[in-house]
């Protein structure tokens, strides 16, 4: 197995939620960023294709190995700490439904037969609240994340290094770039990021969470696959380190749902 290199970025915004599976209509935040979340932040600062030589065709060159997310104090807010991560609720108007692309392309064809999708506070009766459904989210407020992740190359190429991918992932962050703003959870709650600093401070909080999701898997059939592993903060840290054991001697943790440790 190639070495593992690891890099680290902290990620923060006003607003955050990694929801929880099991409460998709009323959204409700995990109280901390999972390692999907963690995941997608990375690649919207770098992900990276190959042309596959057996198949020709284009797959991911690596992946990104979550290790560790850590829950940091909100230095933004004038001396502000918290205890715990802070809940905020939500409740606002969604709509129900999505318009087809083919309807649209119907439209643009032909002007005449467009129909407005209308989206207000109207009754439902009315022309404008058939659309309309209310919703409450449960999200997180003022939080701040280091992520630690290592890269593991999906097939060793000794013309094709970690290394190169640490670098570029470290200037990337260092000048801003991203491929897409990173987000916490929603993509509405674009966050900021940067390199760890070494002034963070994390929360000091500790908790058991039970099942969290893991990741999700997209095999070659088109089937989501999700995987769960038994969450646990201690002193503000989760550990989700698969393949080694955590700073405090916590064994690699098992994912549930994949058929195999992962």
């Amino acid at each position: 197995m190639p070495d593992k290199y690891v890099v680290s970025m902290k990620v923060w915004g006003d607003l955050a939620c990694f929801t929880r599976p099991e409460l998709k209509v009323e959204r409700m935040s995990y109280p901390i960023m999972t390692p999907s979340g963690a995941r997608g932040a990375l690649d919207a600062i770098l992900f990276k294709k190959k042309t596959d030589i057996k198949t020709g065709q284009l797959v991911p060159a690596f992946r990104w190995h979550i290790r560790r997310i850590k829950a940091l104090q909100p230095w933004w807010l004038n001396g502000r700490t918290f205890d715990r991560p802070q809940f905020v609720s939500i409740r606002r108007n969604e709509i129900q439904g999505k318009i087809a692309p083919r309807t649209v392309t119907g439209w643009m064809k032909d002007p005449v037969t467009f129909e407005p999708y209308l989206v207000d506070s109207a009754g439902r009766e009315g022309a404008g609240g058939q659309n309309r459904t209310q919703r409450n989210t449960l999200a997180l407020r003022d939080v701040a994340y280091l992520i630690e992740a290592s890269i593991d190359m999906i097939e060793f190429d000794a013309n094709d290094p970690p290394v190169k991918y640490r670098e570029m992932f470290e200037r990337r962050v260092e000048k801003g770039q991203c491929f897409h703003h990173p987000y916490l959870g929603c993509r509405e709650f674009a966050c900021h990021f940067a390199a760890a600093d070494g002034t963070e401070k994390q929360l000091n909080w500790s908790e058991e969470l039970g099942l969290m999701l893991y990741d999700i898997r997209f095999d070659s059939h088109g089937e989501n696959r999700p995987g769960y592993f038994k969450a646990s903060v201690v002193n503000g840290m989760l550990h989700c380190d698969t393949a080694d054991a955590g700073p405090n001697g916590e064994p690699p943790v098992k994912v549930l749902g994949w058929g195999v440790p992962s």
